[in-house]
């Protein structure tokens, strides 16, 4: 399994470029993630809250899988030592067909075009949202949140969760917890699933309704990140395809 290429350079401090392949062998891909059967657990709701809490302070670099929609792709998350952190997934918007970077830096959250093999570009970004804020739905790959977003609700003991210790996935290192929301709000607090952190707040897996990330390799974190390309004016990435382009036909030459 290699890098995406457009992460190297920029993770090429962090000691991620040699990583080379991975002899791990890909699982099939999850179904949606199945929470309701563990029985909450005060002690894991504890638990959890710790290893959170840890994760807000963690800084690294690492390389995972994700299996989503029956293929594997390879997501690249840091976090650097300043707070600024990037996620870079290939295949993550205009409907699979375009590599995208979301990335937190001093100026803001920013959504860049990301470069892989498939689909080499030169990256550049829109700012979406201010530092604290969200990634607007219309533009959210989604799989960033899995990093950085829900670990302020982990760590909020009054928050609307159940959380419950369960069985580690397969062949991931760590604690497992199934969290679900006990809130009928049609917008959940978090992404419901499985997550698996090790002691040290480093996140190994995740099982939610849009795929499972595994761990592969970590390394430790850059001191900063900065954005990938320029910063441009203009409208974001959605998550949808675009429109096919439709060619005219039947044109009868002008005399």
């Amino acid at each position: 399994m290699r890098l995406p290429s457009a992460s190297i350079a920029v993770l090429l401090a962090a000691g991620l470029a040699a990583c080379g392949d991975s002899d791990a062998t890909p699982e099939p891909a999850p179904g949606s993630p199945s929470v309701s059967a563990a029985v909450p657990e005060p002690e894991a709701r504890s638990e959890f809250a710790g290893l959170a809490a840890l994760a807000l302070d963690r800084r690294y670099a690492a390389l995972y899988s994700l299996e989503s929609g029956g293929s594997t792709r390879e997501v690249v998350a840091a976090v650097a030592e300043d707070g600024s952190w990037r996620v870079d997934i290939p295949a993550g918007a205009l409907g699979g067909t375009a590599g995208v970077t979301i990335i937190r830096v001093a100026t803001g959250l920013h959504q860049c075009t990301l470069s892989t093999p498939s689909a080499p570009v030169s990256p550049t970004c829109v700012r979406v949202a201010e530092r604290g804020d969200k990634v607007p739905r219309k533009y959210d790959p989604r799989v960033q949140r899995l990093f950085r977003q829900w670990l302020p609700v982990f760590t909020d003991r009054k928050a609307p969760l159940a959380v419950s210790a369960v069985q580690p996935l397969p062949g991931v290192q760590g604690s497992c917890y199934a969290v679900d929301s006990v809130t009928a709000a049609l917008d959940q607090p978090v992404d419901v699933g499985i997550y698996c952190y090790a002691p040290d707040g480093l996140l190994t897996a995740a099982r939610v309704d849009f795929g499972q990330l595994k761990l592969v390799r970590q390394v430790a974190g850059p001191k900063t990140l900065q954005l990938p390309g320029p910063e441009v004016a203009g409208e974001p990435m959605g998550m949808t395809a675009p429109p096919p382009v439709v060619e005219p036909t039947g044109l009868v030459p002008s005399a």
